[in-house]
């Protein structure tokens, strides 16, 4: 169903599960329709979780992924530990009372981008289990393993308990 919003919701608040509900909140609010939304984040724990809810807009309000990835190997720049994880947050506003749910692929950041599929800091992020970046496997092979996928995956398992 097309409810027909085309405004662009804000994500101003400090964490992805705050943006989550901001989104789902106001379309939930506006429209008077059950709806979801997310955030996503990448968390480096050489520097203290960052990028995390600021992850678009890292290197500046342009959002530029290249200058996001540029500032972030700038700052990592001499660590030797590149411990990471994307994360994915879900926020299902059905009725007054928001569920969230949550997906986490973690990794490590590589020293250079490599490869040419994928978005954002897919390039630089190895996930765990795997010796290629998210930006050299398929479309296919990043969608079986993503954080979004896993929060995905949560959600939908809760829509299936509804049921039973």
């Amino acid at each position: 169903m097309d409810i027909g919003c085309t405004e662009e919701l804000a994500e101003d608040q400090d964490t992805l599960q705050g943006n989550a509900w901001q989104k789902a909140q106001y379309v939930f609010a506006r429209y008077k329709t059950p709806c979801f939304a997310d955030d996503t984040g990448l968390e480096v724990e050489t520097l203290g979780g960052a990028p995390g809810v600021f992850s678009a807009r890292y290197a500046g309000p342009h959002r530029n992924p290249q200058d996001n990835i540029r500032l972030l190997l700038q700052n990592m720049a001499g660590h030797a530990h590149r411990a990471a994880r994307f994360r994915t947050v879900i926020c299902l506003m059905a009725d007054e009372q928001p569920r969230y749910f949550e997906g986490v692929l973690p990794g490590t950041i590589g020293w250079e981008p490599k490869g040419h599929h994928g978005f954002g800091y897919d390039p630089v992020f190895v996930p765990d289990g795997h010796t290629q970046t998210l930006a050299e496997l398929t479309f296919a092979e990043k969608n079986k393993i993503s954080h979004r996928a896993r929060a995905m995956h949560a959600f939908v398992a809760y829509l299936h308990s509804l049921k039973s």
